[in-house]
């Protein structure tokens, strides 16, 4: 029961934030958390290390696993976050932050890229 009120705050969140700044971005966040949790994305740290440059900020709409390593900072919001992953994004010297400070910090959604 407390999952479901946590993802229906962040649906909420998301969508007073779209009907704010008109950004895209929280609109299509917004429909991924409506969605079945089945279609919900996961990704390693060894792929977004892949395929992210340093100081990025991302967005995955689903869980970051912990397998493998990161070089670089990022700045990083997901739906789920295991330990292992989140300890590794502050090793490598990037943040986790939530969906409320994110929204707070890049307002149009401008320079926030979705992965996953």
């Amino acid at each position: 029961m407390f999952a479901q009120t946590a993802i229906d705050n962040t649906i909420w969140t998301l969508r007073n934030a779209f009907k704010k700044s008109k950004a895209p971005i929280w609109r299509a966040l917004q429909k991924e958390l409506e969605g079945p949790r089945a279609n919900r994305r996961e990704i390693n740290i060894a792929r977004l290390a892949q395929i992210t440059k340093a100081n990025e900020v991302l967005v995955v709409p689903g869980k970051i696993l912990g397998t493998g390593s990161l070089g670089h900072k990022l700045t990083v919001c997901a739906f789920s976050l295991s330990e292992g992953a989140a300890k590794k994004i502050k090793e490598a010297g990037g943040k986790v932050v939530t969906f409320d400070d994110l929204i707070n910090i890049y307002p149009d959604g401008k320079g926030v890229r979705i992965v996953g």
